[in-house]
């Protein structure tokens, strides 16, 4: 599973991609406008093509750019500019405009509205207009050129209309009607005009028969029936004419409530078309929101699923890497704790080290200087004797040794005597050659009696060694030489080739004895 993760990490987010290019993809028929709001200052019309929206941050808006069909009817009688009160029944077709200026206007006064408020509206700003421009004509330039009149009211509504981003399509005048018959009453003076023709050609009829009465029967008659064929075919051109303004009238009224039959079942369809599509929008509407919300409520579960199971493996990664940190902050700790206890310990050696061989030159340099002293006094005590020399001399070298002897249990006694005074030794370390602190210590003593051996040789002319080694009967017999004369301290130095042996006794009271072998360095004496 852990493999598949970061597959399936761009899988989802591709998966994302395409359900928001689904959510938000719109495709506007040409008769619709799609108003899309929300991201950037300004909105978004698209006409009769795709587009794509962000699904939760944009809305969508729609507005219907058909044909909008107004009966406008004065609702009062208006009087003309001479006076006379008519009602004006007219159609008028208006749209919300394409122009994107036009359009901006729309939405912000027709956004989400039907067309019947939309045709309230404008139907208010036409009859108002129409008004206006009844006031300005005469009822016969109305009468006589309804074009000029529509242009005028449509000329003087646009601006109005344009202002809320409707255009007029188009303005036809369906009817004029006063309550006094002038407008029937326009055509009486065409009739009194024939009239009149007619009775002058009547007048002139009798004047000339008067005239040629007196001419021949024939010329009178011939004139009479002349005149009477005048006059019926003048009568009988006035009833034609007569006919045929009636038969124009009629015509022209059944057209007109034809017209207005065609018009009102158009409207009544178009009104029930828009309805029903109204309905189908509205249901399409609903099915979108509840896909929608069905499509958030899937999102946001996993959402909620992929933050939970995040947060989850990143609070175990953060006990891991504290556990670990943690760890490594004690191990460190602990070696640096070690190293501090090793190098304490270090330095405490090389302290007590160097302490205890200071401590040991001393007993040496005390030792020297005390063996110095002894042998300055058997010297003066040799001088002292010179003048028993004589008398010693029948003695041989072994009595002479054997007097000599005599005095060395006083200087061992003194060279010694410094290492009566310690209780305890703690060597720290050792020495060079594989020796140890003992042998620094302990080999003190060989070499200050060596020297004291020097010193007798020169004074006396007698090598005590050589004696030891040789010429006495103890020597020869256990090579021994016995020193005592301390009550605290015996030495017994003992030749048998390959070491010295120190032994130090301590007195009756003390309860410490203390050995130390040393390995001889050299011939002892």
């Amino acid at each position: 599973m852990e493999n598949l993760i970061p597959y399936l990490v761009p899988a989802v987010i591709v998966v994302i991609i395409v359900l928001l290019l689904l959510l938000g993809y719109v495709k506007a028929p040409p008769d619709m406008a799609y108003i899309i709001s929300g991201v950037k200052k300004k909105s978004k019309v698209v006409i009769g093509k795709a587009s794509i929206r962000i699904p939760f941050f944009e809305r969508l808006d729609k507005l219907n750019l058909r044909l909008i069909p107004i009966d406008v009817k004065t609702s009062n009688a208006v009087p003309t500019a001479d006076y006379i009160n008519i009602n004006v029944d007219a159609t008028v077709n208006v749209k919300i405009s394409n122009d994107p200026e036009k359009l901006r206007l729309a939405a912000e006064n027709f956004l989400n509205k039907n067309t019947e408020y939309i045709a309230s509206v404008a139907r208010e700003v036409l009859e108002g207009n129409v008004r206006e421009i009844v006031g300005k004509m005469r009822l016969e330039e109305m009468v006589s050129d309804r074009q000029k009149f529509a242009n005028l009211v449509k000329e003087n509504a646009e601006p109005d209309l344009a202002a809320m981003g409707l255009d007029i399509i188009s303005f036809n005048v369906q009817n004029f009607v006063d309550g006094n018959d002038v407008i029937e009453n326009l055509g009486i003076d065409n009739i009194v005009k024939i009239k009149k023709s007619a009775a002058i050609a009547k007048a002139e009829s009798e004047r000339d028969i008067k005239v040629a009465q007196a001419a021949a029967d024939k010329e009178s008659n011939d004139a009479a029936v002349e005149a009477q064929t005048e006059i019926a075919k003048k009568q009988n051109e006035l009833a034609i004419k007569k006919s045929e303004l009636q038969m124009e009238a009629d015509t022209k009224k059944a057209m007109a409530d034809a017209a207005y039959e065609i018009q009102k079942e158009e409207q009544r369809k178009t009104i029930e078309v828009t309805t029903a599509n109204a309905d189908i929008a509205k249901q399409e509407r609903e099915i979108e929101l509840k896909q929608k919300q069905v499509a958030v409520t899937e999102q946001s579960l996993e959402a909620e699923v992929k933050k939970k199971a995040e947060a989850e493996k990143y609070a175990a990664q953060q006990r891991a890497e504290a556990e670990l940190y943690q760890r490594q902050k004690d191990a460190e700790a602990k070696q640096f704790e070690a190293q501090r206890e090793a190098e304490a310990q270090k330095a405490q050696a090389e302290a007590m080290r160097f302490a205890r061989e200071q401590e040991a030159a001393g007993i040496r340099a005390v030792g020297e200087a005390e063996a110095s002293a002894i042998q300055a006094k058997g010297i003066a005590e040799a001088e002292a004797m010179e003048k028993k020399a004589e008398a010693y001399a029948k003695y041989n070298k072994a009595a002479v040794a054997e007097m000599m002897i005599k005095v060395l249990p006083d200087i061992a006694g003194k060279v010694a005597e410094p290492l009566g005074q310690i209780d305890k030794i703690t060597i720290i370390g050792g020495g060079e050659g594989g020796s140890n602190g003992v042998d620094q210590i302990a080999g003190n003593v060989p070499v200050v009696m060596a020297k004291v051996f020097e010193s007798m040789k020169e004074a006396t002319g007698i090598d005590l060694a050589d004696i030891i080694n040789a010429e006495s009967y103890d020597a020869k017999v256990n090579r021994n030489v016995n020193v005592s004369g301390l009550d605290s301290v015996n030495f017994v130095v003992k030749d048998d080739g390959t070491k010295v042996t120190m032994a130090k006794v301590e007195p009756q009271n003390t309860t410490k004895p203390v050995s130390t072998d040393v390995p001889e360095s050299g011939e002892q004496g």
